[in-house]
């Protein structure tokens, strides 16, 4: 549906409902990591702007807080402390910045070889379980809360009609926090002292990332998979819109734009943005596949986050809460890598594929290090680049490269 069938109004009220099918994964990866709510909502706001400067304004995407990401950042602030890790961010664009530039020589089939699905699937499966155990430990505050949060959220997803089906998070957090201020679990003092209009720490206490090489070479590794969820998010935005976007403006200006907005969160004291499958979702029920809609609801997140109350309440949430929303989260990740490996028919009987797999999540589960000087890789960095190697070293069964 073009813009110009629709009134302000309308127009409106559709891009902050985008915003608000988007909202709860933005403001949950910060909540995560102990980042600020308000600064992740500014940070998407202008992530998306620079997107769709990028793009020539032709792509309807909305640019959020990447769930892949969750564990990284939680790794690396306990090493180098949150300066470090948003320096090691700029890691994170500069994938984006060399994929960009191989599709733009070779074109995507050449990624494809490199990162082809028996590499991706098992990167994926790890990202979910990675923060199992941290998940486990924050419902267990309080299990009840836990319980109804995620029961509430499993509900909304497997009953909810229509736009609310799009929205378990935001439910599942919002009727546990109800419960939690019922039992008195919710310490409003914060709330209370904060002022209604306040910038988000990303304006308010503005410095650079403390550039160092360690965190940066952890990060590199971790931003395959988003890289590779990217391309898919655009095919997938393209058939919704019934346009090529991969053509025009170019799978390589999406990239570049995705990677550009990730930098700038890194300089503003966010988590890295990806594209948002949530959003794609609503579009696809409104049939409002206007850029310029996306436009207000990344309008309506820079204004969300200067409202200082808005994000006091925010981290008022019990941790018991977002636990319960974490057993469904992060297992759900995992379930993506599983499908990803089902729906591009990795053939399991193939040596090869069983072995890269395999190592990949034995590396990636076992917590394996591997360390040179002051430098160490581990976890799913680890993990992916092993299965990169091993998917590049391997032979190829005599079936197998008949059908490449």
């Amino acid at each position: 549906m073009e813009t110009k069938n629709l009134s302000s109004f309308r127009r409106t009220v559709i891009g902050v409902q985008f915003l608000f099918v988007a909202f709860g994964a933005t403001v949950l990866v910060p909540l995560l990591v102990g980042l600020d709510p308000a600064t992740a909502l500014f940070t998407a706001g202008i992530g998306t702007f620079i997107f769709h400067l990028v793009t020539k304004g032709k792509v309807p995407i909305f640019l959020g807080s990447s769930f892949a990401f969750i564990a990284p950042i939680i790794a690396a602030s306990k090493q180098w402390g949150m300066p470090g890790t948003l320096a090691g961010i700029m890691g994170v664009a500069l994938v984006y910045f060399l994929m960009s530039a191989l599709i733009k020589w070779q074109g995507r089939k050449y990624l494809n070889r490199i990162f082809p699905p028996v590499v991706i699937g098992p990167v994926i499966i790890l990202i979910g379980l990675s923060l199992s155990s941290s998940a486990v430990d924050m419902a267990k505050t309080n299990w009840m809360l836990a319980g109804i949060s995620l029961a509430v959220a499993v509900t909304v997803l497997t009953l909810g009609k229509g736009l609310i089906k799009l929205v378990p998070v935001v439910c599942g957090i919002a009727v546990g926090y109800i419960v939690a201020v019922c039992m008195g679990e919710v310490d409003f003092s914060s709330v209370t002292a904060a002022p209604w209009i306040a910038l988000p720490s990303a304006l308010s206490d503005f410095h650079l990332p403390q550039f160092a090489w360690k965190p940066f070479f952890f990060m590199i590794p971790v931003a395959i998979a988003p890289v590779i969820e990217h391309i898919g998010d655009v095919y997938v935005v393209g058939a919704v819109a019934e346009k090529d976007f991969v053509s025009d403006p170019g799978l390589h200006r999406t990239m570049l734009g995705d990677g550009l907005a990730c930098l700038a969160a890194s300089f503003f004291g966010g988590p890295p943005v990806t594209t948002y499958s949530e959003v794609t979702g609503a579009m696809s029920i409104t049939k409002v596949t206007d850029p310029k809609v996306i436009r207000i609801s990344a309008m309506t997140a820079i204004i969300f986050s200067v409202i200082g109350k808005l994000s006091a309440l925010l981290q008022s949430i019990p941790a018991a809460v977002l636990g319960g929303i974490m057993l469904l989260l992060f297992g759900t990740i995992a379930s993506v890598g599983i499908q990803n490996l089902i729906r591009n028919k990795v053939d399991l009987s193939q040596t090869r594929n069983t072995i890269i797999i395999s190592v990949t999540l034995t590396l990636g589960i076992g917590g394996a290090i591997i360390g040179w000087g002051d430098f160490a890789m581990s976890g799913i960095g680890l993990s992916a680049i092993v299965g990169v190697l091993l998917n590049l070293i391997l032979p190829r069964e005599k079936e197998e490269v008949k059908h490449q």
